[in-house]
């Protein structure tokens, strides 16, 4: 019976874990990490080095913008609101979904 509960427990915890996993998107800025929600529970974008990619280069991709990276970058300094809005304006006519 104890070996029953073990499993189930483990069972329960890898479930949490995936499901976290699939909920989040974990952001790399050199210092720091910052958690982003998803829009859907999908494994793209799980893991995002954006310490030294440029700020077009991450705004580009739709899952991450479509979640709000750009508010994030903002936050951090790395460009200004109105830089952000005129990307994301930019990337949202562009029909390519990366």
């Amino acid at each position: 019976m104890r070996k029953k509960i073990k499993l189930l427990f483990l069972t329960a915890l890898l479930g949490a874990a995936g499901y976290f996993l699939l909920n989040y998107h974990f952001i790399y800025l050199g210092n720091s990490i910052k958690l982003l929600n998803k829009k859907r529970l999908t494994s793209d974008y799980t893991f995002v080095y954006a310490s030294n990619q440029s700020v077009e280069s991450i705004l580009r991709i739709d899952t991450l913008r479509e979640a709000g990276i750009g508010d994030i970058l903002v936050e951090i300094g790395r460009i200004s609101e109105e830089k952000k809005e005129s990307l994301e304006k930019k990337f949202d006519s562009d029909p390519v979904y990366y």
